[in-house]
């Protein structure tokens, strides 16, 4: 099991926590988590309708928020983390899983799951952006 020590880690540890509780919460069964490899990392892959998700969460924390149930909360956005070099790794780490594990003609897709926390109030709040082209 990984051991997380910095504060960013620790967010993002959270992050994938409520992501997965998210999913559950929708329908979806979370098949494994963290599945790594040399070359790149998914967060979450679940199952939906017999089709597979691969997930991947940016997480972002503030400290104090003024209403937590607008859009324009934060001035760092977790999706601009999203740069193309990790979309590539995520790609072939995908076709990696799909290989290993034998999985032919079943559909999948690549989500992206924004989670805003406000760690003080124990607040969060989950994005969705779905079927994102690798």
């Amino acid at each position: 099991m990984k051991k997380f020590t910095s504060n960013s880690q620790i967010i993002g540890k959270l992050g994938e926590d409520i992501a997965c509780k998210f999913l559950m919460k929708h329908g979806y069964s979370v098949k494994e988590r963290n599945y790594t490899k040399k070359w790149g990392e998914i967060d979450i892959i679940a199952e939906k309708d017999s089709k597979i998700y691969f997930v991947e969460v940016k997480s972002v924390s503030c400290e104090t928020l003024p209403d937590f149930k607008k859009d324009n909360l934060f001035t760092k956005r977790p999706e601009e983390n999203m740069h193309p070099w990790k979309m590539k790794r995520l790609s072939r780490t995908i076709q990696t899983y799909l290989i290993h594990k034998r999985i032919g003609n079943t559909p999948w897709q690549f989500d992206l799951l924004l989670v805003y926390l406000d760690i003080k109030n124990r607040l969060a709040r989950v994005k969705t952006i779905e079927n994102v082209i690798l």
